[in-house]
């Protein structure tokens, strides 16, 4: 009896902490195998299994979904310094308020707020894509990170911001 009882609380111990294993870090980040080659075209990702195997950890799969938020590899720099930026996201309920995605551009010492898109929380897989134009000094093709966040205005009178999901990547910019 003694060793079931061992056994029972190993097993629900693991079932707590491999979550947390799949966070990829300290910060509750989750960082996701970047796509190369073929599978971007215009900093894009156009292989859905792919964009779909981001969502196969336990935070998926175990019946209790989590929100989840990705930044695609690249981001473009127009002629007229027009910035876009990309990825994929899923969130599950929206009826406490709309859910945004927001994205910020650093670069150097630089950072400003690229777009905002309207989330659909419907538990599929979306893509997101936000512009903005970026001037005085515009963004050069090259390295940079983008913060997106997934984040709902709810409450009655002021709406308040709830972050459902972050991302910090490191991409480049064409």
């Amino acid at each position: 009896m003694r060793v079931r009882l061992v056994l029972a609380a190993a097993a629900l111990l693991t079932a707590a902490v491999a979550p947390l294993a799949h966070a990829g870090g300290a910060d509750g980040h989750h960082t996701a195998d970047r796509p190369t080659g073929s599978q971007l075209r215009d900093g894009h990702l156009h292989d859905s299994n792919l964009r779909d195997s981001r969502f196969t950890d336990s935070r998926f799969t175990d019946g209790h979904f989590t929100d989840g938020l990705f930044v695609d590899a690249y981001g473009t720099v127009a002629d007229d310094s027009t910035v876009t930026l990309s990825g994929t996201y899923r969130c599950l309920d929206d009826s406490a308020g709309p859910v945004f995605v927001s994205s910020t551009l650093v670069q150097g010492d630089r950072s400003t707020g690229i777009g905002g898109t309207r989330a659909v929380c419907d538990g599929h897989l979306h893509t997101w894509t936000n512009s903005s134009v970026a001037k005085d000094p515009a963004y050069v093709p090259g390295a940079a990170r983008v913060e997106a966040t997934l984040m709902q205005l709810s409450g009655t009178g002021l709406p308040l911001p709830r972050f459902l999901a972050t991302e910090k990547a490191d991409v480049e910019l064409r």
